[in-house]
């Protein structure tokens, strides 16, 4: 794999995700419980859910972003290089359809097509694709607007399913 390209760094990812009207972002940590291998990554909620679809140990998140691997289980992405971060969104069959080319029945069959490592480009998550997630690494000049898009349709998609 070649150089990164310039990419948003995790830090501006934050931000960004930070900066939408209505989010709600819970970093999982010793305190929250997660496990150890999760601890830095950050699940997107909508802020008007209650409490309760809102913790960490209730409800779905709409995006999450990932610093890290999860050995033997979300390893695809490489994510323990330096500096590299997945950004992870539910977009909705239809939606998935329209960025990845097929549609998320199909990402089983599929997933040695990808090489889930390349940063700044939309692709089936590496595990949860089949339930219509898309995941970015490193998001750059060529998704970045994309993803905020993306994470403005699953905040949308979030309240009306809410």
């Amino acid at each position: 794999m070649t150089d990164l390209p310039r990419t948003w760094t995790l830090d501006e990812m934050t931000t960004r995700v930070a900066a939408m009207d209505g989010v709600r972002i819970l970093v999982a940590d010793a305190e929250s419980g997660a496990p150890e291998s999760a601890w830095g990554d950050m699940f997107v909620y909508d802020a008007g859910a209650s409490a309760a679809t809102a913790s960490a140990d209730a409800g779905i998140p709409f995006a999450t972003i990932v610093v890290s691997d999860y050995p033997g289980f979300d390893t695809a992405s490489d994510l323990d290089r330096p500096d590299v971060y997945r950004v992870n969104i539910h977009v909705g069959r239809d939606r998935f359809r329209d960025l990845v080319g097929y549609g998320p029945e199909s990402s089983a069959s599929r997933r040695d097509e990808h090489d889930y490592r390349e940063a700044d480009r939309v692709l089936p998550h590496p595990v949860y694709a089949a339930q219509a997630w898309v995941s970015i690494v490193n998001p750059g000049p060529r998704t970045g607007d994309l993803v905020t898009s993306l994470l403005a349709e699953a905040l949308a998609w979030s309240r009306r399913r809410g």
